[in-house]
């Protein structure tokens, strides 16, 4: 892609996503997720009914009556985008792949975070981690995210979400707001996870096509495989071959499903063909 096409795909998906953000999510996203710590202000005089565990005793000692500490709510948070760009990411049978989705979503996430000031970070992983752009504020860093989401060419087609967990643990050490988004045609992150959701506020979103949920009747189809490059030839038309496909997809949802809720983490499913928006607007009111 030349600089001028990319350029003019970064611009279209930032009119569409701070539009989103402007005007839906930023108040949404602000009093879903608001500062977690408490931040020294001021002392006053003390007043009755306040708790004598914030009197300042150096300042009380000062001026021979009672003051205490005022605290404020931390306001600025730190978000972490955590995007799978493995092979299965380009699919799509609608209108748009996967990777288009999730993109739209993480920059409509991002525009959401700098209205509220607060810095954003990104993590492109495969089945290691690809690309890690440490957190920062501003319009020109979403940009930068947003070109990155667009354009990045990953080395491997593997995912590995428990890898992807492990890096964040370790660059992280403060408490960050962190989306996963990825299909979660994987599995084994269940132990990582629930150490990463210990520490961070997480949620998984999963983006999927409803046509990988099932193989259609179709006869024999060459298929290849997004993330082994492997092509081989599928007979549709057994039952088996169905059945034992749709088992696999069930299964790795259900594994998703589980780590997520046993680890306290927060879940959202969006079909591509479906609306992000609502997806994203429904789950941040339930948990206002």
């Amino acid at each position: 892609m030349d600089t001028k096409e990319l350029l003019k795909k970064v611009r279209k998906i930032e009119i569409k996503t701070r539009r989103l953000s402007d005007h839906i999510f930023g108040g949404e996203y602000h009093s879903t997720f608001k500062g977690r710590g408490m931040t020294f202000s001021e002392v006053r005089q003390y007043q009755y009914g306040d708790d004598v565990r914030n009197i300042d005793w150096n300042v009380t000692a000062r001026y021979n009556e009672p003051y205490i500490k005022v605290f404020e709510e931390e306001r600025e948070l730190t978000m972490m985008l955590m995007v799978d760009v493995s092979g299965s990411e380009f699919f799509g049978t609608e209108t748009q792949f996967k990777n288009e989705v999730v993109t739209e979503i993480a920059a409509t996430l991002a525009f959401s975070a700098t209205q509220n000031n607060d810095k954003i970070g990104l993590i492109l992983f495969s089945d290691d981690v690809e690309l890690y752009i440490p957190p920062k504020k501003g319009r020109s860093h979403v940009l930068r995210i947003i070109r990155e989401l667009i354009e990045f060419q990953p080395k491997s087609k593997q995912t590995n979400v428990a890898e992807a967990l492990k890096f964040l643990s370790n660059v992280m050490k403060k408490k960050a707001i962190v989306f996963v988004l990825s299909d979660f045609i994987t599995d084994d992150y269940k132990q990582t996870l629930k150490i990463a959701s210990g520490r961070h506020d997480v949620t998984g979103i999963r983006v999927y096509d409803k046509r990988e949920e099932d193989i259609p009747n179709i006869g024999m189809v060459q298929m290849q495989d997004e993330e082994s490059g492997e092509l081989m030839l599928v007979n549709t038309q057994s039952k088996t071959v169905r059945r034992n496909y749709s088992k696999y997809y069930k299964e790795r949802v259900d594994y998703y499903k589980d780590s997520f809720t046993k680890s306290g983490a927060g879940t959202i499913d969006c079909r591509v063909d479906e609306s992000y928006v609502k997806k994203l607007l429904g789950y941040f009111k339930r948990r206002g």
